[in-house]
């Protein structure tokens, strides 16, 4: 479970600062007002930031230092703006939002919900570049990812595939321990598809302890069952603490016959396992590493098709129009038959052209389909 702070612009212009473990389910809550307080009162609210921690403890101490900012702190946070951040880290500036002194400007600070606590933070500044603390776990979001290691793989179409996969979800450290038909590998660079830049810069080692020697946290895959007594992760699970971690992160894969010895795995901080059908649980290494670097790259700033807004509903007298249309269409052809069911086929007819939730440009083509088949062919010179 991961839980998150928070940062909402009410309408008034003021600024409201929480934390939840459902992020989805709050926002709806404060969007229509279920949770009575500070919120309720300034719809509509806006989120303006937000960021995911591993514990709630980390994520209310967030809430309540952001409170003790003041509002020019919240917005270069919202920007983003690290720099901006770090001026502002000073007991010389206001710690709160200020208060109104207009009609037109923002309205007062705002209060907690969920009893007026009102936490004000020192403005000291903080280990890490000077950041304070609920500025650092952002910055981790921004640190290197995770380094892929495969140990002894056997074909280098598997190499290739791996370093396509990793590429794909903007990861590119690649170490591979002892491959079994050595290195470079002629087989890798065509299954990579163009990934060269991963298969350019990976390192060789002879051993696992030498490849993971710079390394702080090392995940080992695997799905056999081991004497080891140390925790088992999902890809999200493990993705979650490697962008909160501090150090150098590696995820560690075995050979495609046989998977990693058990004293490889020891050598790992956890392991990392991905729920399988019980009756098949039979992974390629490319589909591994796919699966483990997909999950990191959820909190990376990677490109995602864009957005396209949904057009608004259509009108109800727009609707109306194009209903009237059609039933002058069948009453002309003769369709209401028997007369004495018209009424009920003028209910049905009237649910199924409502049911889809038309736009106004999708009924304006409708009825110009139902002109155009009125209408009949037309005459050309």
């Amino acid at each position: 479970m991961s839980f998150s702070a928070y940062i909402l612009r009410c309408s008034d212009g003021s600024y409201y600062t929480g934390h939840t473990d459902n992020l989805e389910l709050r926002m709806a809550q404060h969007s229509t007002g279920d949770i009575t307080g500070y919120t309720a009162t300034r719809q509509p609210v806006e989120l303006m930031w937000a960021e995911h921690f591993p514990s709630r403890g980390e994520a209310l101490a967030a809430e309540l230092q952001i409170k003790g900012w003041s509002r020019g702190k919240k917005e270069a946070l919202i920007r983003g703006d690290w720099p901006a951040i770090r001026r502002l880290s000073s007991r010389a500036h206001v710690l709160r939002d200020a208060t109104p002194t207009s009609p037109g400007s923002a309205a007062a600070s705002p209060q907690d919900e969920r009893g007026g606590i009102q936490s004000v933070d020192s403005g000291t500044v903080r280990p890490e570049e000077g950041l304070s603390a609920v500025e650092v776990p952002s910055r981790r979001a921004k640190r290197p990812a995770p380094i892929i290691i495969l140990v002894r793989p056997q074909l280098g179409e598997n190499i290739g595939k791996a370093a396509r996969a990793m590429l794909n979800f903007g990861v590119t450290q690649l170490r591979l321990v002892a491959p079994r038909d050595g290195w470079p590998n002629p087989d890798a660079g065509p299954a990579a598809s163009g990934a060269d830049i991963v298969l350019a810069q990976a390192k060789v080692f002879d051993t696992l302890a030498e490849a993971v020697a710079d390394c702080s946290y090392l995940y080992a895959t695997t799905v056999r069952r081991r004497e080891l007594v140390m925790p088992v992760l999902r890809p999200d699970q493990a993705a979650a603490q490697i962008r909160a971690s501090s150090g150098l992160s590696a995820i560690v894969f075995g050979p495609e016959r046989s998977g990693l010895e058990t004293d490889e795995v020891a050598l790992a901080n956890a392991i990392l396992t991905v729920p399988v059908n019980p009756a098949f649980g039979s992974l390629n290494l490319a589909q591994a590493v796919i699966l483990a670097v997909y999950e990191w790259s959820k909190g990376s700033d990677l490109a995602q098709p864009p957005v396209v807004d949904i057009a608004p509903p259509a009108l109800q007298e727009q609707l109306d129009g194009m209903f009237d249309m059609l039933v002058e269409m069948l009453g002309a052809a003769d369709y209401f038959r028997p007369p004495e069911r018209k009424q009920a086929t003028l209910r049905s007819l009237r649910t199924l052209l409502t049911k889809p939730g038309w736009s106004a440009k999708e009924v304006q083509m409708v009825r110009g389909i139902l002109r155009a088949v009125s209408e009949g062919p037309r005459l050309r010179d």
